[in-house]
């Protein structure tokens, strides 16, 4: 049964996840910072969890809207409740997860977040999600999309290392993909701010840009409403975003993130959980590409010619024949 807490009182025994058997459930526990309904980063994993549930083999609670304060204790409650498998969705649980985990080396922790550095237990595993495959794939369609071929721009969120660096590979695939157009980035320093957002993308429109794509939840969602109020061509990111602007978005660069909980999941009940190791899948399986009723892309704004170029780049990114970390430095 899914069930959702911000303070966790025991309710039974723990079951080793060493020891898992069809009539015994594995229990897995998802912590998130923001709230199930955000519409994309805390939604997205909650819909996975969700559909773990439905499975006789899994037993799920969640708590959203956890404070960095109560982070700790909020992990260490699920872990003192006997969950086999605790996700701790957010770059927040990084360095977290290495100081709670070898207190319960009977149980597994994953967290949504790249591997950091040193030693970390070997009950933990972590997540490469391919941000900078993406980005540099947005940045090359939004090339190939620009009329005018001046610029194209992106618009971050928080100023940490991952915006920015997406906004860089955003910026080398555009630039290696048009020689001439100039790739504009802008990190606002804020993921909540519609307006920051909207601000952003008027100042690269005002510099040529008619292609807008933002890694920034509501403040991307304002750089779409400021793009498109400005006649730009938008793409969106995290998830399907067509609602938002359907008559100027291309695609979406959408994240498989329900698909990423029920993986880790069972991979634990399967035994091929690779703790002490950092998962990389793929660009291709990690993002889709959705355009609402009309599939992967509005054909009235990515012609075909445009999205077999683009299809050829992706595909190349998703099976390693193109490395970003050669191309963008």
């Amino acid at each position: 049964m899914l069930g959702s807490a911000s303070v966790v009182l025991a309710t039974g025994l723990a079951v080793s996840p060493y020891a898992v058997h069809a009539e015994t459930p594995l229990r897995v526990a998802l912590i998130m910072t923001g709230p199930i309904t955000d519409g994309a980063w805390a939604q997205l994993a909650y819909e996975g969890l969700a559909e773990l549930d439905k499975r006789p083999e899994f037993e799920t609670g969640y708590a959203e809207n956890v404070s960095q304060a109560n982070l700790v204790q909020v992990v260490q409650g699920y872990a003192d409740d006997g969950y086999d498998l605790i996700i701790g969705h957010g770059y927040e649980f990084g360095s977290a997860f290495v100081e709670i985990a070898p207190d319960y080396p009977d149980q597994r922790f994953f967290a949504s977040t790249f591997k950091p550095e040193g030693d970390i237990p070997d009950n933990t595993r972590y997540i490469d999600m391919a941000y900078f495959d993406a980005a540099y794939g947005a940045g090359v369609l939004a090339a190939l999309l620009s009329k005018e071929g001046k610029a194209v721009g992106f618009v971050g969120g928080g100023d940490n290392p991952t915006q920015q660096r997406m906004m860089s590979t955003f910026i080398g695939g555009a630039e290696a993909t048009r020689p001439g157009l100039t790739g504009l980035g802008i990190v606002t320093g804020e993921y909540d701010n519609a307006s920051k957002g909207s601000e952003a993308s008027a100042a690269m429109i005002a510099r040529g840009a008619d292609v807008i794509w933002h890694g920034a939840n509501v403040t991307g969602l304002g750089a779409i409403q400021g793009a498109v109020a400005q006649g730009a061509t938008v793409l969106g990111c995290y998830s399907d975003q067509t609602g938002v602007a359907p008559e100027a978005m291309a695609t979406s660069f959408a994240m498989n993130l329900g698909w990423m909980v029920e993986v880790v999941a069972q991979s634990v009940v399967d035994g091929t959980f690779e703790g002490g190791s950092e998962w990389q899948p793929p660009v291709t399986e990690m993002w889709s590409l959705h355009a609402g009723a009309a599939g992967d892309h509005n054909p009235d704004i990515a012609s075909d010619e445009i999205w077999t170029q683009f299809q050829t780049v992706w595909r190349g990114l998703g099976d390693g024949s193109i490395d970003v970390e050669t191309l963008v430095k």
